[in-house]
């Protein structure tokens, strides 16, 4: 019998670091990053202009940047911004291509802001006290992936073969994998798919079990992937005007959170040529809700008419989540004497609890106001997803393990928007945007080079405007591109099994915006 030593930091460990996560309660730094890394969504005019607004204000999308924004409003304001958008993702997985796409009806803000003169109101002192209430959206999950490989040697099933062959392997078995994958004879449950075989344990799969360096047979993989969900942030906000000069801002935001992501992944033997094996197929459920609350302060200056200065910080959201997870295996084999069979497998839903501590951010803004002509606007965000933590999982579990992966793989980023507007007319804007949101992940990490630390986000965007008294429509278009790479399935650790390849994933969003406001 061969004994599979797991090795603890390898370059498969690490490649799983960028996978779905695979074990039970397995929240790790892959739900670290999906919860704190976002970009701001908001009104069509901050997205058409890059959402470079933490210098501009007078946008409720401010108040997700830079609450002093709000003070900036001379006059109350009630605005909807509702969006179409188009999400299309091509994979390549051992040179295949395919491409999936998904179209979303959403909200993406909705804000009521009450400007308060003080009694015996002057142009000097505090000018406006300024209150608003609403929603901005921070994140949309809907999408969907396909991915197709042929010719394949590694397969899903080896690092569950890894776990049954280790020094004490029914203490490494989960229920929601080996057990499955097991066909227990005295229950008569489990998808048969691996097997023991003279103290070892095996799959159809392999065609030499006992060699030190397994080699699999040539077969096809196939993984759809289904997510959907987003995040909101519900803030509460003060800003105040002292002298047009000097604008302070203060708001507290509840982040709701919903994620829901299915997969079903499949193998089989296109070519016919594994002996007894057909095909195979793995299902996953992951859903998480839950809800957070965070603060923010912010300042802008005047220091002339045409210039303004900003600053501001957000405390980390503190999120409380509860996630739900379940999975299911299924398998045809063809055997001598019977003939082809089906054996299947399901496990229970599992629910945990936990806690989520996102980074800190703060940004510094510039714009430049040309009179009478248009402006431009600039912001730079900083954030370091290495100092996200896990906390308070079931049972009093500390993370500690987890916290000190996420800080190993994550490093600081720089979030760069940029954003001008053109008066066309007196009532009419053109405007302009872009952002670029650089890679969080370190170039290595546990010694090794991660494949997507030269990974970001793109996104370039236009609109138009049109005001007249109380009344304004805008409208923008959004585009946003990037590539990383993924496993379709957890890697083994040790390296007597086939290493899997990485999937390419690119994603480019398409996003028509529109806002109607009110002021009064």
């Amino acid at each position: 019998m061969i004994k599979i030593i797991a090795m603890k930091r390898t370059i498969y460990t690490l490649l799983l670091a960028v996978a779905t996560p695979f074990l039970i309660n397995a929240q790790d730094l892959t739900d670290a990053l999906r919860f704190s890394n976002f970009q701001m969504q908001g009104t069509a005019r901050a997205g058409s202009m890059g959402n470079a607004f933490g210098a501009l204000g007078g946008d409720f999308t401010s108040v997700s940047i830079n609450p002093a924004g709000l003070g900036i409003y001379r006059s109350s304001e009630f605005v909807f911004s509702p969006t179409f958008g188009q999400t299309e993702i091509e994979t390549n997985y051992h040179g295949n291509l395919m491409t999936d796409n998904k179209y979303n009806f959403l909200f993406e803000n909705l804000s009521y802001v009450a400007s308060l003169q003080p009694k015996n109101q002057s142009e000097t002192g505090l000018i406006n006290i300024n209150v608003g209430i609403g929603f901005n959206k921070l994140k949309d999950f809907n999408s969907v992936a396909n991915i197709l490989g042929h010719n394949v040697q590694s397969s899903f099933l080896d690092n569950l073969l890894e776990n049954a062959n280790g020094e004490d392997p029914y203490q490494g078995w989960s229920e929601f994998y080996e057990e499955l994958a097991y066909f227990n004879p005295d229950t008569e449950t489990g998808a048969d798919l691996i097997y023991e075989e003279e103290g070892f344990w095996r799959s159809d799969l392999q065609q030499n079990p006992f060699d030190e360096n397994i080699q699999n047979y040539e077969h096809s993989q196939r993984k759809s992937i289904s997510r959907q969900g987003g995040i909101n942030e519900y803030s509460l906000a003060v800003g105040l005007n002292f002298n047009h000069k000097l604008y302070l801002g203060a708001s507290v935001g509840i982040v709701d959170v919903t994620y829901k992501e299915s997969s079903s992944f499949n193998e089989w033997d296109q070519q016919n040529i594994i002996p007894r094996f057909n095909e195979m197929q793995f299902d996953r459920y992951l859903g998480v809700n839950g809800t957070g609350y965070n603060g923010k302060l912010g300042i802008i200056f005047k220091p002339t008419n045409e210039i303004r200065l900003g600053a501001s910080v957000h405390t980390p959201t503190f999120y409380n989540l509860y996630e739900t997870f379940d999975t299911y295996m299924y398998s045809n084999n063809t055997f001598e004497d019977i003939g082809d069979v089906e054996d299947e497998a399901a496990s229970r839903i599992n629910d945990y609890d936990y806690d989520l501590e996102t980074p800190l951010r703060a940004t510094l803004s510039a714009a430049y106001i040309f009179p009478d002509k248009g402006l431009i606007s600039v912001d730079y965000e900083y954030v370091d997803m290495g100092t996200a933590k896990l906390r308070r999982g079931g049972g009093g579990y500390n993370f500690v393990d987890e916290n000190g992966d996420i800080a190993e793989v994550y490093k600081p980023a720089g979030n760069l928007r940029i954003g001008g507007e053109l008066l066309a007319t007196t009532n009419i804007s053109l405007r302009a945007g872009y952002e670029l949101y650089p890679s969080v992940y370190n170039e290595e990490a546990f010694g090794a080079d991660q494949p997507n630390s030269e990974s970001r986000l793109n996104v370039f965007s236009a609109g138009i405007g049109y005001r007249t008294g109380g009344f304004f429509i805008d409208l923008a278009y959004r585009h946003s591109f990037s590539e990383s790479f993924d496993l379709l399935y957890q890697a083994p650790s040790s390296g007597y099994y086939p290493v899997p390849e990485m999937a390419s994933f690119n994603e480019a969003n398409n996003k028509v915006m529109f806002t109607l406001g009110f002021k009064f």
